[in-house]
This record gives C-alpha cells, structure tokens and sequence, in this order.
C-alpha cells in the first residue's frame, strides 16, 4: 500500500511538473485557435497549467493562483494593474468580513453553545441526536467555514458517543458513529451552499458572474439565500433520513430514553459578556445582511434598508461584512485592556484561500477580456439542441465527480467562465447553467479528499473509506437531481430566468 502510495505521488509531481509546462509551451507555440487574436491561445495555455497545477497540487493552490500576476501581462494578455486589482474586490472584502465574526465566535466559544444547544432542543433519541448534531452543524456552516465547523463538532461528537456505551451494545455503536460522523461531514457541507459566505465556490461565482456580465443584476446575498435555502433544507432531509435508515441502531440493541446533554452543556458555564456581544453582532450582520438588497421576485417587491440611503447602489454585502466585523475591534471585553477581536485572531484568516478566489477571479477576467469563454462556447454550441435540464444535470453531475478529486474552488473558477460563455453561444440564461455548477461544487460526499469536513471525519479513524464511497454514492446521485429539477423550477422563479429567453443583459456582455 505504501508502495502503491509513493508511485502515485511521483507520478502526479510528474505531471505537474513535466507534463503541465510541457503543455503550455505546446499550445503556446504551435496552437493559434484565433487567427490574428493570439490572446485566445495564450489564455488557454495559461488555463491549461493553472488547472493541471491546481489538481495535482505541485506547489500550493495559493501560488499557482499567483501565475496570472506574472503570465498575463508577459504574453500580452491583460495589463498588469488589471490583473493586479482582480485579486481585491468587494467579494474578498465580504470574505474576509465575515471569516472575522466567525473567529469572534471561535475564540469566544459561542459556536460550542449554539451547537449544544441546538442538541439540547432536539432532543436525545437516536434520531433526533443525529438531527441535532446535523442540524447544528448545518446552521453553523451557513455563517463560519465547514471545516472550522467540522473540528468543533467531532470533539462533541465523540465525548456523546462515549456517554451512549451506556445504552447501546459496541457493533451497533460503532455503526451508528459512523452515521453520526458522515452526518457531521454531509450537513456541514449541505448548510455551507445556503448562503454566499457559507463556502467559497458561492462567493467564486457571484464576483465571475458580475465579471462576464458586468449589466446583470447583483448576485446579493439575500437573492443566494432564497435560492440555495431550499435546496438545502430539501437536501438536507433526505440525508437525515437516509443515514439514520441505514445507521440506526437495532431495537433489541438499545434501551436509551435520555442522554443528558445539559451536563454538556453546564461545562461551559454561564454565557460570558464576551458571548452575548458577539450574539449579537452575529444577529446583526445575517439581519443587515439578508434585508440589504431586498427582495424583487417578479411581483413580490419590498425594498431593502440600502434604498434609504442616497447611493444604494454603493453599498454592497462586503461592505456590511467589513462595517460589523470593525465594530468587534472596538467593543471593549470584560478585561478593560482588551477588545472582542484582536489582531492575533484575525491573523487566522485563510489568506491562501484570498489569493485562489483572486486567481480565480484573474482567470475569469483573461477569459473574457481575451475573448477565449466565446471560443469555448462556440465549440460547444452542438450542446444547444440539448434541452437545458439534461444540460443542467450534466453539469451538475460532471462537477459532483469532478471535485470528488480535486480543489472545489479551483474547478468552480475553472469551469464557470466556460460555462457562461457556452451558454452566451447557444442563447439561454447563463445562470441556468452557473448555478448548479457552483452549488454541485459543494456537494462531493464519496472520498475524504473531496471536501474537508469529510478529510476531518476520516481523521477520527473510525470509518473507512469503502463506508464513505459506498454512502456517498448515492447523496451524489440524489444531489443531481436535487439540483437540477430546483435550479430549472425554483432557480428560474428567483431569478425570473426565462429558459428560452437570453436577457438583455446577457446580449450585451461582450
């Protein structure tokens, strides 16, 4: 196995590293896709090695989304302060914003409360701790990272099956912890898809969405969360359900009425100042956050809070992320010399995660300043007489697989310039295809690669990856077609997507 292991890491550093520039140098010398627009088959050489670098991962993801900074000016692709400011924008800004409450929260422990809590509330029966520990795992990842959320709850997880030895015999025990895990693992990323700043492929294709098409209406978070809520909620159920049929523990196995959790919960003591303060500027943040754009669903139409202001325009989602998170920096904490937030915990932001969503964002820019998302598109067009809900679950189901391997984020960036330039090609909403291919990105349950919470589960040793592939083979399937019937009905209700209509904002993109 170690071998095997050793040999499959040379070759894909051989790939990366021979292969991946080889390519480039290939297609940049002796492809020209554009007579008289070099810029076409430069774009597509610089493409081309970002993907191979960023699935094989010879240097970090973050450097390889640095190559734009350096590729694209030297080939006369874009200028430089163009690429330059690409990597900086109201989106990162949004980002960064809300990763800074959500450390508040961390180094507070108010995270830990509301997840017990949640518990406390469902109750303890088999089913209803697995919907506990889901369900507060789900809302957590709506507002902090999946993965922070996942470390957070296995501890928890864990120290309650301990307690369960009590009640349920070993073989059932360790059969249901596994559900317990995946359950953590699943609702972290299924709660993570329902708002923009749950996880990163959403706020990726908000910002190359406004990129490709500069007129379209905003992507704001409250017109996200109207649209990816229910297919959360509906996701969300089926796994619920699912799990708990196939992990339940057997009726002769257990006797359990009631597992106290409120000793759990007594560990933690009295909620601090330094809790209730962060409560609340958490509430406030998802309340300015959610009324800010308002909500324009064709005759239902009530203004945001944005509107009293004389340039509402102006304000967007990045700028209520940054105003609460400043606030926290103020606020004294009990200990008069200190604040609610300061610099040593903010230094936690996943920079690296900045730049990708910035090489990204770059790559994104190239494709259309280049016109190389056209291109693409039109060697695409044959897709046209395909109705769009078979093109739709395509899409959705090639990028469940695909980032089942590879970096979600990167594969959303990679994939959503070409995706809007098909779909400007063949005449049909490009959302109809940009949006399942951003909430599919999220939505990979079979390996532990594919996302961290489920890298996280994995690490506690007791499941296998046979028992992961086995159980998330079927919630890939289900997500499908989850995605693909909500995005083509309750999509183009939200975002009055006409499936045969390209808008005008649309026709004038490029």
């Amino acid at each position: 196995m170690q071998e095997f292991h050793l040999r499959s890491i040379s070759y894909k550093n051989f790939f990366g590293t021979i292969i991946g520039p080889l390519l480039f140098l290939w297609i940049t010398i002796f492809l020209d896709l554009e007579p008289g627009k070099p810029a076409v088959t430069y774009t597509l050489a610089i493409a081309v090695l970002m993907a191979i670098w960023w699935i094989t991962e010879v240097v970090p993801l973050a450097i390889t989304a640095l190559l734009p900074v350096v590729l694209f000016p030297l080939f006369g692709v874009m200028d430089g302060k163009d690429v330059s400011s690409t990597y900086f924008n109201h989106v990162i800004f949004l980002f960064i914003g809300g990763f800074l409450v959500a450390l508040a929260m961390q180094k507070w422990d108010l995270h830990k409360r509301i997840a017990i809590r949640i518990l406390l509330i469902t109750g303890s029966s088999p089913a209803r701790i697995l919907l506990g520990f889901m369900l507060a795992t789900s809302f957590l990842s709506m507002w902090i990272s999946n993965t922070a959320t996942a470390m957070m709850m296995v501890p928890i997880l864990l120290s309650i099956t301990k307690k369960l030895e009590d009640y349920i015999d070993k073989k059932e025990l360790d059969k249901y912890t596994i559900g317990l895990l995946l359950g953590v693992a699943y609702s972290a990323s299924i709660g993570g898809i329902a708002t923009l700043v749950g996880t990163p492929p959403n706020l990726s294709f908000a910002r190359i969405f406004q990129i490709m098409f500069p007129s379209a209406p905003e992507i704001s978070f409250t017109s996200w969360f109207i649209f990816a809520l229910p297919i959360s909620i509906a996701f969300f159920i089926i796994t619920w359900s699912y799990l708990y049929f196939i992990f339940k523990p057997k009726k002769s196995a257990f006797s359990l009425n009631e597992v106290d959790f409120r000793e759990q919960y007594r560990q933690l003591g009295k909620s601090t100042y330094e809790q209730k303060v962060v409560a609340v500027v958490f509430a406030v943040l998802a309340l300015l956050w959610l009324t800010r754009a308002g909500i324009n669903m064709g005759d239902l139409k009530i203004p945001g809070w944005s509107s009293l202001f004389s340039s509402p325009k102006y304000i967007n989602d990045g700028t209520v992320a940054i105003a609460l998170s400043v606030v926290l920096f103020v606020i004294p904490a009990k200990n008069k010399e200190k604040r609610i937030m300061d610099w040593d915990t903010a230094a936690k932001i996943p920079w690296n995660i900045v730049l990708l969503f910035g090489g990204g964002f770059a790559l994104a820019s190239a494709f259309k300043e280049s016109g190389l998302s056209i291109y693409v598109g039109e060697q695409l067009s044959t897709v046209g007489s395909i109705h769009p809900v078979f093109i739709i679950a395509i899409i959705a189901l090639t990028m469940t697989f695909l980032t089942e391997l590879t970096s979600n984020t990167a594969t959303t960036e990679m994939l959503l310039p070409v995706l809007a330039g098909m779909s400007v090609t063949i005449n049909v909403n490009p959302l109809l295809f940009m949006l399942p291919a951003t909430i599919s990105a999220s939505m990979a349950f079979m390996l532990p690669v594919a996302t961290p919470p489920n890298a996280i589960v994995f690490g506690s040793n007791k499941i296998s990856v046979i028992q992961m592939a086995k159980t998330g083979l079927l919630l890939n399937l289900l997500g499908v077609i989850i995605i693909t019937l909500l995005t083509y009905y309750w999509g183009a209700h939200v975002f009055s997507i006409d499936p045969n209509v390209m808008p005008e904002w649309g026709v004038h993109s490029n």
